[in-house]
């Protein structure tokens, strides 16, 4: 790999790093200094490494292109052919400046430094409006739906099947079929609410993972927004929700809406987004999150057990933000 990038020097250590769920990251270093080798797993997966190719160099492309707009990202190093993606044995690699930094959670943010976080969101969406032009990746999704209640709670009664089958259980299993009993009383209460399939279809270029482990941070600023896997075209109100309740959640599943309403009054500004915008997202992410089952569907059908941390926190949050419905709204568009 290394010998495409004559300049990167001599290769001295690799070292594997632990950190995200998807993907595989290492730190090499040479006699020129450190860099980030990342092989890219998820679309290798379906067996196609010349269109992977093609879907990752567009996201190089577009981090090209917002670094020389002044977004803080973290584009990749060109080998000596010109090209930023290697193939080797089908699989595909990209070399990286190293970026030293730190993950910050909105707990260690203030609230100025959680109202720079909404403006660096909304420049992001911004900038990507202007950098990815027509026909640059895939074509607009038709109007995409919510999630069926029904289909729901086919689900629940799978997990709950599954976590009261183990033997033994173990706490988590208990608060797994705690909250799954939980949340289908809560979904009968709530059917009549789901929100409406939209006229449109979703025309906005988002990040697609904007969350605390893509973002690094030098003291108090953001130097790199990493990790563009999910770079495509989704409703840009909702990924700036959704971030909203990962950056901003509280262990006991608690937003914290002082920052909410410091980061969402800054996005609005910065992407010109309105207020009507944004309470249509908070409506379908809250949806969401109340049908979402994903840190269960790992743990019980792929017997993958990295995301369990983060369950207590997620679980609660949805049972708590349905509860606060019409305060999370307020903080997001007062």
């Amino acid at each position: 790999m290394l010998r495409r990038y004559p300049d990167a020097g001599e290769p001295l250590a690799c070292e594997p790093l632990t950190k995200g769920l998807l993907n595989h990251g290492y730190r090499v270093s040479t006699t020129h200094g450190a860099y980030f080798l990342k092989h890219h797993l998820d679309k290798h997966h379906l067996g196609d490494a010349t269109g992977d190719r093609a879907t990752i160099v567009r996201q190089h492309r577009a981090t090209q292109r917002l670094h020389s707009l002044g977004v803080p990202v973290a584009p990749p190093l060109t080998d000596t052919e010109g090209d930023t993606v290697t193939v080797i044995d089908g699989n595909c690699y990209a070399l990286h400046p190293w970026v030293e930094g730190l993950h910050r959670g909105g707990a260690e943010l203030t609230t100025a430094q959680s109202r720079r976080l909404g403006a660096l969101l909304g420049a992001v969406h911004t900038g990507l409006e202007q950098v990815m032009g027509p026909g640059s990746g895939p074509p607009p999704r038709p109007g995409y739906g919510s999630p069926e209640p029904a289909d729901t709670f086919e689900l629940i009664d799978d997990l709950l099947a599954a976590a009261r089958g183990l033997r033994p259980r173990d706490a988590f299993d208990e608060l797994a079929v705690h909250r799954l009993v939980e949340r289908r009383a809560l979904l009968e209460r709530h059917a009549h609410r789901k929100p409406p399939t939209p006229d449109g279809p979703a025309t906005g270029w988002v990040h697609g993972d904007f969350h605390p482990l893509n973002l690094l941070y030098r003291g108090a600023d953001p130097v790199a927004i990493v990790d563009w896997d999910r770079l495509g075209v989704q409703p840009r109100a909702e990924e700036a929700v959704r971030a909203a309740a990962i950056f901003f959640v509280r262990p006991a599943g608690e937003l914290d809406l002082e920052k909410v309403r410091a980061y969402a009054r800054a996005y609005r500004r910065a992407a010109g987004a309105g207020a009507a915008e944004l309470a249509a997202a908070v409506h379908r992410v809250w949806w969401e999150r109340l049908n979402d089952f994903w840190i269960l569907r790992w743990r019980y059908r792929l017997h993958d057990r990295r995301a369990d941390p983060q369950f207590p926190a997620v679980s609660a949050l949805a049972v708590w933000w349905t509860r606060e419905y019409e305060a999370v709204c307020e903080a997001f568009t007062g």
